[in-house]
């Protein structure tokens, strides 16, 4: 490990104490909240040199870049729809920055270019996504960003004469948007980023070469900047799903006909259940929703009026949470998690069961979307072992086909994966996946890298990841527990680690990092963990109450600081998730593991890399400088701690590929450093 070249740069502290619920809180870098002061932006750079000044004195560092290199410039596909008969996608060849939007007609046609971000002459981090094609298959809509961040513009072309439309929604948020069913106008609902009136939430109808001066108002939810605004597209309606974060979440769903000038028509009203909505032919309305059925269900809404609507079940709820579904046709695909592998079932619009789709053990599949008609499934398969491919099921031939595949130079054959179970702090028995060579499985201890996530009832399965794979390629361990806050085992595992009781979702990782030095798999001199966003919040909680066990954190755009975190961007929306300071119930269990406030002066942390960037605007960056400057000032351990920080960097994964290639080199060649690994 190469000594390093000069201290942390200093950071003044200057301690801002509250009384929250009677309790004293203080905050001794409130100041880095402020991302535009002069003194911010010096911090940063000192930062910055600090960083660099270890990261490019790591022996070995060309040939980490070299291999990050070849693993990551390999083409790629994604974000596949289909339009009739057209496959519309993003392609990245090998040796360009940022993927194109390009189309195929028909699924052996060649794939031709729609939109190159690299002739808009904007830089290489302008990136382009797909959202919609109209109705006659005319025009496309597609997102411009600008770097990570969340906003961006939406811009419509013409397929046939490859020209752009005029009618540009500016740089913002798209909450909602469909075209009308003679695809001359589109509704939408847009919040425009230093717009007047920025919490006025509506739906407007703009008529394609006119003013959006002119666009006229169809449906008015409210004003209130704790409000969301969605539409609901369908074929005679619009549904309109307005969700206030309250309490908890609560939802009304609206309908509207096109063209009618009388007001949308309320249907559902107050809900406090999960309700998402699918508008069909022939005005049938399919929604999944979690009432009555804590796995969820998919219902029909058969309208009464004046009574409420009744839910009529279509696929009822089972033992295990319904991942994601999507309707072809009159053929329903629903994807379930059951036993941590991948199911997709097939259901008619009845709800009968028509079969299943033919998924690998052990591959995580992934719902893209479906046909409008004729029963065709898109999907994305993968493994531990196994980079991403992108195929098409067609209920008919009951036959999966490759559309695509991402070719990267690596041995799969050459590794293994195995489950395990290991008691949790409550003796809970918990999974985990250990991936790497067999010998390493098989053997004594390994350097280990362990990841989970823990939140939001997202579930951890086998995927391809080229972080983990250059690091097995250097006889790592990779450890992945399915840790409580997740959905592995139903909603009760989501429930059992959410809002007072997150830090049962700590002492899970905490419990598997445990387990592993115990049972000879690692020893906590080279076991490693890495994160980011809410499992950025996890590796944070984990290190700073159990700095003893690890060896080297790799913290990415996470949120850190818990009890001001809903006071920014809009982190609000997440407080049925985590709860917030302003509860004091909640704020005690927020205080208690908080990682910002649970730094502990003169103590031996491990060598620890945080990343994040200005154009954050989900797990805000505030958190990254604040948790740098005070773990630099507390440690005691004498291993590094520094930012890994850039103005472009967000939480959107659109970074150009030569910066991704220089970002992930300086992640691996952290851990190979820490971990002393041979490069």
């Amino acid at each position: 490990m190469p000594a390093l070249m000069e201290p942390p740069p200093h950071s003044p502290l200057e301690a801002v104490t509250e009384f929250l619920h009677g309790v004293p809180v203080t905050d001794p870098y409130r100041w880095l909240e402020d991302q535009d002061s002069p003194r911010t932006r010096e911090w940063l750079a000192a930062q910055t040199r600090y960083a660099r000044s270890y990261l490019d004195s790591i022996p070995g560092r060309e040939g980490i870049r070299d291999r990050v290199r070849r693993l990551l410039d390999v083409e790629t596909h994604d974000s596949l729809q289909k339009a009739g008969d057209r496959y519309f996608f993003r392609k990245r060849l090998p040796g360009q920055e940022q993927p194109c939007v390009c189309f195929r007609e028909g699924w052996d046609g060649p794939d031709q270019l729609l939109v190159d971000p690299a002739l808009r002459g904007t830089g290489p981090h302008t990136a382009v996504r797909p959202l919609s094609i109209s109705p006659d298959g005319r025009l496309l809509l597609y997102e411009v960003k600008q770097g990570g961040e969340r906003t961006g513009t939406f811009e419509l072309l013409d397929i046939e004469t490859r020209k752009p439309l005029p009618d540009v929604l500016p740089r913002g948020y798209l909450r909602g948007f469909a075209f009308a069913p003679d695809s001359r106008a589109f509704y939408y609902v847009h919040e425009a980023l230093g717009g007047r009136g920025p919490h006025r939430r509506a739906a407007c109808r703009h008529v394609l070469g006119t003013r959006f001066a002119d666009d006229k108002e169809v449906f008015f939810a409210g004003d209130d900047d704790k409000m969301r605004l969605h539409i609901v597209p369908g074929l005679d309606h619009l549904g309109f799903l307005v969700v206030r974060f309250e309490e908890g979440t609560v939802t009304d769903f609206y309908l509207w006909a096109f063209e009618n000038s009388n007001d949308a028509e309320r249907v559902i009203q107050n809900a406090q259940y999960k309700f998402e909505p699918l508008l069909l032919k022939n005005g049938r309305i399919l929604a999944v929703t979690d009432r009555e059925a804590p796995n969820l269900r998919i219902v029909e809404l058969r309208r009464r009026e004046p009574a409420d609507p009744e839910f009529f079940t279509v696929v009822p709820s089972g033992d295990v949470p319904i991942q994601n579904w999507t309707v072809s046709g009159d053929t329903i695909f629903v994807s379930y998690l059951r036993k941590l592998q991948t199911e997709i079932q097939i259901f008619d619009l009845s709800g009968k069961p028509l079969g299943q789709v033919p998924i690998n053990q052990w591959d995580t599949a992934h719902v893209l979307g479906s046909s409008e008609d004729g029963g065709e499934l898109l999907f994305e398969q993968e493994s531990f072992t196994k980079p991403v491919q992108t195929c098409s099921y067609l209920h008919t031939r009951c036959k999966i086909t490759l559309w695509a595949e991402r070719k990267i130079p690596f041995d799969s054959q050459g590794f293994r994966h195995a489950q395990a179970w290991f008691p949790a702090k409550d003796g809970k028995q918990i999974p985990i996946f250990l991936v790497g060579r067999p010998e390493v499985l098989e053997g004594g201890a390994s350097p280990t890298i362990m990841t989970s996530y823990g939140g939001y009832g997202v579930p951890m399965t086998p995927q391809f990841s080229v972080f983990v794979a250059f690091l097995i390629e250097r006889g790592c361990l990779f450890a992945l527990p399915n840790i409580r806050g997740g959905s592995e085992f139903g909603t009760e595992w989501h429930n059992a680690a959410k809002r007072r009781n997150r830090q049962l979702a700590f002492d899970d990782f905490i419990a598997a990092a445990e387990w592993l030095i115990e049972t000879g798999h690692a020893e906590s001199r080279t076991l490693a963990i890495f994160g980011g966003s809410n499992s950025g919040l996890l590796v944070g909680a984990a290190m700073t109450q159990r700095p003893d066990l690890f060896r080297a954190v790799v913290c990415m755009v996470p949120m850190l600081d818990m009890l001001r975190y809903h006071l920014f961007d809009n982190a609000y929306v997440w407080q049925d998730e985590f709860g917030t300071a302003d509860d004091a119930k909640d704020f005690a269990a927020l205080l208690n593991y908080s990682p910002y406030h649970n730094v502990h002066e003169e103590t031996a942390y491990p060598a620890t890399m945080i990343v994040s960037g200005d154009s954050d605007q989900n797990c805000n960056p505030l958190h990254a400088r604040k948790m740098t400057a005070r773990l630099q000032a507390a440690n005691a351990s004498g291993y590094p701690i520094f930012l890994d920080y850039s103005r472009h960097r967000g939480h959107s994964p659109v970074l150009p590929l030569s910066e991704r290639i220089e970002a992930l080199t300086d992640r691996m060649a952290f851990l190979c450093d820490q971990l002393q690994l041979t490069v």
